[in-house]
C-alpha cells in the first residue's frame, strides 16, 4: 500500500512542469491501472504495511477515488486552455487524492479521522479558487462549518475509544457502549458528510458553485466518506444502534421523498443533480442503519454506482454550461436538435440515475430494498414513492433539456469533442459492466 502513497508524493513536483497537464492525467490513469492488481478478494485487511491495508470495501473506495480524479483532469480542459493556474490545480488534485487514499486505506481510527478532515481543505480550495460565481465563498463557508461543527465531538470520542480499547486499530474494535451521546458524537460527522436530510443544505450550494472538478469529486468520492465511516464505525455501536437506528432510517426515507419532490421543482440543472444525490445517499444511509447483510452490501454497490453516475451527470451539465454559459432549464432546451449524440449520453445517464438495467444502480437499489423491507414492511411505502419520483425527476431532467424549442442564441456554439465522449464513456462503461462481477461485493462481510 505504501508504494502508491510514495508514488503520489513523487508526483507533486511533476504538477509544476510547464505544459504537463495531460502528462499528469496519463500518470493518474497508469496508477489506476496498477492499483487494479491490488484487488482484494479477502474480507479481512490484506496488503498490510504499517498502518495501511485494504479489504474489499477499502479497495473499491480507493479505486473509485483514483478513477474519478483521473476523469476530473480530463473534464477540466478549460482550466488548462485558459491557463487558470493549472499547475496549482494539479497540486490541489494530488493533495486531495493523497488524503482520500490515506483515509480509505487506513487501518487506524485516528489516522482515518485526520485525513477525513484534511480532504476537506483541497475541496474547499477547488470551490473557492475555480468556482464560477461570487456566491462560492458562501458555499465554501457552508461546506467548512457543517463539517467542522461535528468534528471536535468525534475527535473526543476517538480518544475515549483509545481509553477503552488501548488501541485504535479497526481490527480490535467491538461493541462496547450503550451510550446514545457517544453514538451521536461519533456518527454525526458521517451523517453530515453522506449527507442525511436536515443536515444536507451545504451540498446543493457547494455543487452549484463548484467547478466541474469540484462537483465530480464531491459527488463521486466525498459523499462516500460518510458511508464508509458509518460502515466501519457501526461495529462499535451495535447495541445502541439496534435501539435508535430506526429514527435515522425514517428521517432518511421521508427526507428522500421530500428531496425527490424538491428535484421536480428545480430550474438549475446542477441543483437537480445535487438534490438527487441527497435522495440516493438517503437510501444508502437507510441500508447501513438496518445493520444487516443486504444493507451493507447494497450500500457498497450503491455508493460505487452513484459515484460514477452522478459524476457523469455533472460532466454532462458542464458540457452544456461551457457552450451556453447557463445552467437554466429555460435556456437549455431542444438540445437534441443541436447535439444529437450528446442527447444519447443524457439518455443513458438519466436511465442509470433512475436505476434501469443493466446499471449498477439497479443492483444496489434491489439489495437496499431487500434490506429495508426485511427490517420493516412499512418501508415498502417509502421505497415505492422514492423509486417513482426518482424516475420522474430523471425523465424531467432529460426531457426538459433535450426536447422543446431551443433558445435562438445557441446556433453559434462549438460542436462536441472526442475528449468529451471519452470522458462520458469512461463513466458509463464501468457503471454498466461491473454488474457482471457483482458477486465480489458481498465478500467483504
Amino acid at each position: 500500500m505504501m508504494k502508491f502513497f510514495l508514488s503520489l508524493i513523487f508526483m507533486v513536483p511533476m504538477s509544476f512542469l510547464p505544459k504537463s497537464f495531460w502528462l499528469n492525467q496519463y500518470f493518474y490513469f497508469v496508477m489506476t491501472f496498477l492499483y487494479c492488481f491490488m484487488f482484494s478478494f479477502n474480507y479481512q485487511f490484506s496488503y498490510i504495511s504499517y498502518f495501511m491495508g485494504c479489504d474489499l470495501l477499502s479497495f473499491m473506495m480507493v479505486m473509485l477515488s483514483f478513477w474519478i480524479c483521473s476523469l476530473m483532469i480530463l473534464a477540466s480542459q478549460k482550466i488548462f486552455q485558459g491557463n487558470y493556474y493549472y499547475n496549482l490545480f494539479l497540486l490541489v488534485m494530488i493533495i486531495l487524492l493523497l488524503s482520500l487514499y490515506l483515509t480509505f486505506s487506513s487501518m487506524n481510527m485516528f489516522i482515518f479521522y485526520l485525513f477525513f478532515e484534511v480532504s476537506l481543505i483541497p475541496t474547499l480550495i477547488l470551490i473557492v479558487g475555480w468556482g464560477y460565481q461570487p456566491e462560492r465563498l458562501q458555499a465554501g463557508i457552508y461546506l467548512l462549518f457543517y463539517t467542522m461543527f461535528a468534528s471536535l465531538p468525534m475527535m473526543v470520542s476517538i480518544f475515549y475509544c483509545y481509553k477503552i480499547f488501548d488501541s485504535l486499530d479497526f481490527f480490535f474494535l467491538c461493541d462496547f457502549n450503550n451510550n446514545i451521546f457517544m453514538y451521536m458524537c461519533m456518527n454525526m460527522v458521517f451523517f453530515i458528510k453522506i449527507p442525511m436530510y436536515f443536515v444536507h443544505l451545504w451540498l446543493p450550494k457547494a455543487h452549484v458553485e463548484a467547478p466541474v472538478a469540484g462537483s465530480m469529486i464531491l459527488a463521486g468520492v466525498m459523499l462516500k466518506l460518510g458511508g464508509y465511516g458509518l460502515m466501519r464505525f457501526m461495529l462499535i455501536f451495535l447495541t445502541v444502534g439496534i435501539k435508535v437506528n430506526f429514527i435515522f432510517i425514517i428521517i432518511s426515507m421521508i427526507g428522500g421523498i421530500f428531496v425527490s419532490l424538491i428535484c421536480l421543482r428545480q430550474i438549475d440543472i446542477k441543483s437537480l443533480i445535487a438534490y438527487s444525490s441527497v435522495s440516493h445517499m438517503g437510501l444508502v444511509l437507510g441500508g447501513i442503519m438496518t445493520l444487516n447483510y443486504w444493507g451493507m452490501s447494497g450500500a457498497l454497490v450503491m455508493m460505487i454506482a452513484h459515484g460514477l453516475c452522478s459524476s457523469g451527470l455533472f460532466c454532462l451539465a458542464n458540457i452544456l454550461y461551457e457552450r451556453t454559459h447557463s445552467r437554466s432549464f429555460f435556456l437549455n432546451k431542444g438540445l437534441i436538435n443541436l447535439m444529437p449524440i450528446m442527447s444519447l449520453w443524457w439518455f443513458l445517464f438519466s436511465c442509470c440515475n433512475m436505476a434501469a438495467p443493466p446499471s449498477l444502480n439497479l443492483l444496489g437499489e434491489i439489495m437496499l430494498i431487500n434490506s429495508l423491507i426485511s427490517w420493516s414492511n412499512w418501508m415498502m411505502v417509502f421505497i415505492m414513492f422514492m423509486s417513482f419520483f426518482s424516475a420522474a425527476y430523471s425523465l424531467y431532467l432529460y426531457s426538459y433539456t433535450q426536447h422543446g424549442k431551443f433558445y435562438m442564441g445557441l446556433y453559434s456554439f462549438s460542436s462536441d469533442s472526442i475528449r468529451e465522449y471519452l470522458l462520458l464513456l469512461l463513466h458509463w462503461l464501468p457503471l454498466n459492466l461491473m454488474i457482471l462481477k457483482s458477486e465480489y461485493v458481498v465478500l467483504w462481510l
